[in-house]
């Protein structure tokens, strides 16, 4: 069974973030109380994809080594990749080719984050899924600024486009993807769209047509933020501070996930304990040490229910 393994793209210049992004990565500005990228590293690591690349620009590249190092104090092996132009979400798997090798692989855009109680359920199920191409479905409000997916009424998807003027469904593309190890030789066929890229709707247009685009339209009971605004910055940073302070848990909390995963022992929970000090990042990690609670996310509803 084919391995599968993560890719970050965190390049880009931002530019509808000015002036804030002019001096520093769109992706380490604070989503809250941690950095931005933390939350897409968190959505692989909740799939249990242990390697990962990180895609980002010459100039930005040294801060997430600075900020990650090779992974090992989450128990992951991170590597990384300068892009020095952004030519399209699709390029990822091109500048990835060598890292990708003959695994399976999921591209999650370093401004993007999904929160809800089963996420990490359909995370792991999505990975689990070995061959063609897996996507998901959000529903907004206005999806003319999204890539959107029509389906039918068993969650096959009928069509994709790019910001289409007039969408045939209301169902945006949040920037998770999942695919087999075919999407390298997909994306080095392509041939740059009007804006010049490698767009990664036409990935999927490409797995679609072979029957082998599968989707999960996530309901009501999901969030997903893309950070790309300042205004939509500010409305993800205001859900995680609020779901932070009710509930008292931490949100892309790395150390917390990898514990969970069996990716690090007490030993090395404590070292980063003791890294964090007495900062409520720190506190919490204290609690999760110390907690024998029950996780209430991993407990599916109509499971109580048949107990009542």
């Amino acid at each position: 069974m084919k391995n599968r393994k993560g890719i970050i793209l965190a390049g880009g210049s931002a530019t509808r973030l000015y002036p804030i992004t002019l001096a520093v990565s769109k992706q380490m500005l604070p989503v809250y109380d941690k950095p931005m990228i933390y939350y897409p590293l968190s959505i692989l690591m909740m799939a249990e994809i242990r390697e990962v690349l990180i895609i980002s620009t010459p100039i930005h590249i040294d801060s997430f080594k600075r900020l990650f190092g090779d992974g090992s104090k989450i128990g992951m092996k991170i590597e990384y990749k300068i892009q020095e132009k952004p030519v399209g979400l699709a390029d990822a798997f091109i500048l990835g080719e060598e890292f990708i090798g003959d695994d399976n692989v999921a591209l999650i855009l370093g401004d993007n984050m999904i929160y809800g109680s089963r996420i990490q359920k359909v995370l792991k199920a999505a990975n689990n899924v070995k061959e063609g191409g897996l996507i998901f479905g959000y529903k907004v409000a206005d999806p003319t600024s999204y890539g959107v997916v029509e389906i039918d009424s068993k969650g096959r998807a009928l069509s994709i486009e790019e910001k289409p003027k007039v969408p045939k469904s209301s169902l945006a593309v949040p920037g998770i993807y999942f695919y087999d190890n075919d999407v390298v030789e997909i994306s080095k066929s392509l041939k740059p769209s009007e804006r010049g890229e490698l767009e990664i709707t036409d990935v999927n247009k490409a797995y679609m047509e072979k029957g082998k685009l599968k989707v999960i339209p996530l309901g009501s009971g999901y969030a997903w933020f893309d950070t790309g605004t300042a205004d939509r910055l500010a409305d993800a940073s205001d859900f995680v501070k609020a779901i932070e302070l009710r509930q008292g848990i931490q949100i892309a909390c790395l150390e917390e996930i990898a514990y969970k995963n069996n990716w690090i022992g007490k030993e090395e929970l404590k070292e980063a304990i003791n890294h964090f000090g007495k900062t409520e990042y720190g506190k919490y990690l204290q609690r999760v040490l110390e907690s024998e609670e029950i996780d209430y996310h991993e407990i599916y509803e109509d499971e109580i229910f048949n107990n009542i």
